[in-house]
């Protein structure tokens, strides 16, 4: 029983990387980026788990700027995919244009919080 089920796994993930192959190099940096935004955000989370989280609001704006940033960028590789049939006319320049807009206005209001 364990056997088929380590042969499925290891199927399931040569399909996956044969199909992540495909992906243009564009939307693998934006996946990259979303990755490390993630991993900062676990990071932070274990440092506080350790450390403590004195300053509380520091420990939110951190985590929530990591999530916040990896949502929009998330928000961008949808826009961008040239697969994705509900923003073909949008042009990819506005897409970034809005995904830096809008990364402003979180950034502004993380520091808000932060005091």
């Amino acid at each position: 029983m364990a056997k088929s089920t380590d042969n499925d796994a290891m199927a399931l993930i040569q399909a996956l990387r044969s199909a992540y192959s495909s992906t243009p190099k564009n939307l693998k940096i934006i996946d990259l980026y979303v990755v490390f935004a993630v991993i900062t955000a676990l990071i932070q989370v274990i440092y506080m788990a350790f450390v403590g989280s004195f300053p509380f609001n520091s420990f939110l704006s951190g985590v929530l700027s990591c999530v916040g940033t990896a949502v929009l960028a998330v928000c961008l590789r949808i826009q961008v995919n040239k697969e994705n049939t509900d923003f073909k006319n949008l042009a990819p320049e506005r897409a970034f244009a809005d995904f830096i807009l809008c990364n402003l206005v979180l950034h502004l209001v993380i520091m808000n919080f932060l005091g």
